[in-house]
This record gives structure tokens, sequence and C-alpha cells, in this order.
């Protein structure tokens, strides 16, 4: 068996992290943060992303868990199966599905550590891991992870699409842009990954590209909210604030659209300057998918 690593120092670091994150309200624009700069996405406030195929424990469960009880009962059942046999991949990337879940990020990217040193030629496994690195801000041990977990001459555009993602978080956003163009000959016109390349665009202050990324994005079968939530973000950026309001508050429940909209505002108030050379753009991430 191979040599494994403790955790431990890797946890210290990750859970400081961590700690500096506030909670935010369901169904905020902002997504969950990752760290560092760009820590906020819009989205809503599931843990789990859109990029399914390919995600933690896909394939080992026969339904998703949809509340925090479930979640927290798949976090016993789980976890007592890779304390049983932490050798098994499938039960490490359902118990850490279950505690980035629960938001223990840095234990999750932990114990897919210690699986992918296990189960170093499993790529959905460490597919797994690189997104779970990201998530705590090791941009660099992600795109290494992301890296092993496809072939150049079977390539898959779910991990595409995470690499671009972390680029761009790292603010490569040209080569990120090149890892989008890569993902959608695969998979055209995919929803998930013409976000993300609508949000590089704002990153990058090209807003008018960003717009008709992102409405290319929208107007895809399976978008998600979130990307709908993103198109306001730029929208309001350019001032068309009613605009936007109407595209945040779209297919939600009265309370819910609320709420959005009120955080699209304060987020809207505080990019007056953002403009400016040397500020960066409304602090968004692309998603790197789950």
């Amino acid at each position: 068996m191979p040599l494994e690593r403790k955790p431990s120092e890797f946890l210290m670091r990750s859970t400081m992290r961590s700690r500096s994150r506030t909670a935010r309200p369901a169904y905020l624009i902002a997504s969950a943060a990752l760290a560092a700069v760009l820590a906020l996405s819009l989205a809503g406030c599931k843990t789990t992303g859109d990029d399914i195929t390919g995600s933690l424990g896909s394939g080992s469960t026969s339904s998703t868990p949809r509340t925090q009880a479930d979640w927290r009962q798949a976090l016993d059942v789980w976890g007592a199966r890779y304390r049983a046999d932490p050798t098994n991949a499938e039960a490490a990337m359902a118990y850490a599905q279950a505690l980035r879940a629960t938001d223990q990020r840095a234990q999750a990217a932990a114990v897919l550590e210690q699986a992918s040193m296990r189960n170093p030629h499993n790529m959905p496994l460490l597919g797994a891991y690189g997104r779970a690195l990201a998530e705590v801000g090791q941009y660099a041990q992600a795109l290494d992870a992301l890296g092993r977990a496809h072939t150049p001459d079977n390539p898959d555009w779910h991990i595409l699409n995470a690499q671009g993602a972390v680029l761009d978080q790292m603010g490569r956003h040209d080569e990120a842009q090149r890892y989008y163009a890569a993902a959608l000959k695969i998979a055209p016109d995919q929803p998930s990954i013409l976000s993300n390349l609508g949000l590089s665009y704002l990153l990058m202050k090209d807003l008018k590209r960003a717009e008709t990324t992102l409405r290319r994005a929208v107007a895809q079968p399976g978008a998600s909210p979130k990307v709908r939530q993103n198109l306001a973000l730029v929208v309001g950026l350019q001032g068309r604030f009613a605009e936007a309001e109407k595209i945040a508050s779209a297919d939600l429940p009265q309370a819910e659209a609320a709420a959005n909209v009120d955080y699209l505002r304060q987020m809207i108030a505080q990019q007056k300057d953002w403009k400016r050379p040397g500020k960066r753009p409304f602090p968004v991430r692309p998603d790197a998918g789950t």
C-alpha cells in the first residue's frame, strides 16, 4: 500500500480559510464561496453544481439527497462505509460529497486526497479531488489533479470546463477561455460551459461579450437558474437595472425573487468604480462543478 500523507496540515490550512466565510441566505445570487478574491458567484446556495456527470458520488446512490437532513443521513451512511474500507473510491466520493454539502469542504478535500493516493489511476476520483481542491483555494494542486482526470486522446468536457474555471480563479483568463473552447467542441452550446465562459469575459471586463455569451447559455435547454442570475449581474453592471431585476427574479417564488433582487442591488452598488484601472469587476467565480 502506498504511503499515506496525514491530512492534518491540509485541514488546518483549509479550515482557517473556511472560518473566514460568512453565511449567506438561501437563493442569494452568490454561490458557495471558494476562497480569495474570486469568492462569490451568482447562483443559488446549492452545494452541488450543474455539472452532474462525473460529479462526486455520481452513481453511488439511487437518488441525490435534497435536504440538510438527507445530507446528514448520507454523511453517516457513507462515512461509515468509507471508514470500513478507505480503499473504496465510490464510498470516498460519496462521503466527500456529503461533507461538502454540509459545509465541511476542507475535510472533503482531505478524504479525497487519501482516496486518490490509494487509487492513483481512478479518473472520476481525481476529477472529484481536483474540484474539491479548487473549492478550498488550492488552485495549483487542483490543476494537477484535474490534468490527471482525463487524457488528451479521450478528453472529458466536464474536466475541461473545471480546468477553465480554476484557471479563471488564478487570473489566467486567456488560458481558461481556451479550455472552454475545447469543451464546447465536445459539447456545443452546453450551458454550464457557456456560463463559465461568460463569467470569464466579465472578469476581463468585457461586458458585451459576457452578456452575449450568457444570453446564449440561458437560451439552452437545461440551463440552471444560476446561469440566469449570472446574466442579471452582467446586465446590471451595464446600468440596465430594471432589466437586471426582471432577469434575477424570473422563475422564482416571490420571497426568493425579492432576496435575489435585494442582493443584486447591493452587489451592483458596491461596484461603482469597478471599471477603474486595477479594479476587479464583481468578484465572480466560474463554476468548477462538483
